[in-house]
C-alpha cells in the first residue's frame, strides 16, 4: 500500500506539474452595462491583454455599478479591493482637485484636439497628478461632449437654464458650472431614470451614447447640443498594487490599457450621427444651435472662483490651453 501511495503521489505530482498555472486575475468596476463606452474600453482591454500576456492574465469585469457609484468605486480602488476603474474625470475632484482642469468648458474644441493633448505631456501631468490619491493613471478613454438634455423647455440659451432640477455627478466642479448656469443641481451617482421619470430632476446633461443606451429620450423630451464640456474616461489602478507589479507586467497593462482606449474612442464616435438621430426617431426636440456665446460667457467665471484658486490648478489650466493653441 505505502508502494501505492508513492506511486499515487508522483503520478498527481506530475499532473499538477503539467497543468497551465492560474491566470491572475485583475478586478475592473466600471459603472455603466454592457454596449456602454466604458465597458467597451473594459472588454477590449481584458482581450488585449489576456491575448498578449498568453492567458497568464484575466480579467474580471465588475458593471452595471456593482461595486456601487464612481465615487465609491474610486473609494474601494484606493483600498485595493478591487484593483482598476474606468471612471469618469467629474468624481475624482473631490479626492484630486487638479483633475477639474480637463472639465473646464469649451476647454477642447474637438474630439482631434483632446486626443493630441490627453495623449502628450499634459495628459501625462495630470496622470501623474493622481498618485497623491493612491491612483496609477494609466490612460484616458472617452465619454464624450456633453449636452444638455430636460423634461421641461426647449433651451435655446443659457437664460433657458434658470431653475431646472439638474442631475450632475458627484463633482464640486460640476455642480458649481450648473449654478453657474442658473440651474438647481443636485450631484447625484448612476443611474438616473427613475428620478428622471418621476420628475424627482428635470434635467441632465451627458454624451449622445447616455441617452441611447439608458433610454433616457422615454423621459427626457428637449435635447439641446451644447457640447459644453468634454468629458474623459480615465482609467486607473491601485498605486500600490501596480507598483509591486513586475515591469514586464507594468508596460503590459499599461499599452493594453492605452490600446483599449484608443479602440474605445474610434468606436465611440463612430455611433454619434446614429445616435443623435435615433434621439430625433424617439421623438425628442433637438436644439442643434443653442446660443453657445451666452453659455461661454456665463460659464467664464468658474475660472475666478476658489474650486480654480488654488496654484498648481492654475499652472494646470494655463498649460492645457497652451497645449491646444499649439
Amino acid at each position: 500500500m505505502t508502494a501505492f501511495f508513492r506511486t499515487l503521489a508522483c503520478c498527481l505530482a506530475l499532473m499538477l506539474m503539467a497543468l497551465p498555472a492560474a491566470a491572475a486575475q485583475i478586478g475592473l468596476t466600471v459603472v455603466t452595462k454592457p454596449g456602454s463606452a466604458q465597458h467597451v474600453a473594459a472588454e477590449q482591454f481584458a482581450r488585449l491583454l489576456e491575448q498578449r500576456s498568453g492567458g497568464a492574465w484575466s480579467v474580471k469585469i465588475f458593471h452595471s455599478g456593482a461595486l456601487g457609484t464612481e465615487t465609491e468605486m474610486l473609494q474601494q480602488i484606493q483600498l485595493g479591493a478591487v484593483q482598476m476603474g474606468i471612471i469618469t474625470e467629474g468624481p475624482f475632484d473631490t479626492m484630486v482637485p487638479e483633475v477639474r482642469v480637463l472639465s473646464f468648458p469649451f476647454l477642447f474644441p474637438d474630439h482631434a484636439t483632446a486626443d493630441r493633448v490627453l495623449d502628450g505631456q499634459m495628459g501625462t501631468a495630470v496622470l501623474n497628478e493622481l498618485e497623491k490619491a493612491g491612483f496609477k493613471g494609466l490612460a484616458f478613454s472617452e465619454n464624450g461632449f456633453r449636452h444638455l438634455s430636460n423634461s421641461v423647455r426647449p433651451v435655446t440659451a443659457a437664460n433657458d437654464v434658470a431653475g431646472l432640477k439638474i442631475r450632475v455627478m458627484e463633482s464640486t466642479f460640476h455642480r458649481e458650472l450648473w449654478r453657474a448656469l442658473g440651474a438647481n443641481p443636485t450631484p447625484m451617482g448612476w443611474p438616473i431614470y427613475s428620478e428622471l421619470q418621476q420628475g424627482t430632476l428635470d434635467a441632465q446633461e451627458n454624451p449622445l451614447w447616455v441617452l441611447s443606451v439608458y433610454k433616457l429620450f422615454e423621459v427626457q423630451k428637449h435635447l439641446s447640443l451644447t457640447g459644453h464640456v468634454y468629458s474623459a474616461h480615465i482609467a486607473v489602478a491601485n498605486l500600490g498594487w501596480f507598483n509591486r507589479l513586475a515591469d514586464a507586467d507594468k508596460t503590459l497593462i499599461v499599452e493594453c490599457m492605452r490600446e483599449a482606449a484608443q479602440y474605445q474612442r474610434a468606436w465611440n464616435r463612430s455611433q454619434e450621427a446614429a445616435y443623435l438621430e435615433e434621439m430625433r426617431a424617439q421623438g425628442m426636440q433637438v436644439v442643434e444651435q443653442p446660443d453657445m456665446a451666452s453659455f461661454r460667457e456665463r460659464s467664464a467665471r468658474l475660472e475666478e472662483m476658489d474650486i480654480f484658486a488654488a496654484p498648481r490648478i492654475r499652472e494646470l489650466l494655463r498649460g492645457l490651453r497652451e497645449a491646444i493653441a499649439q
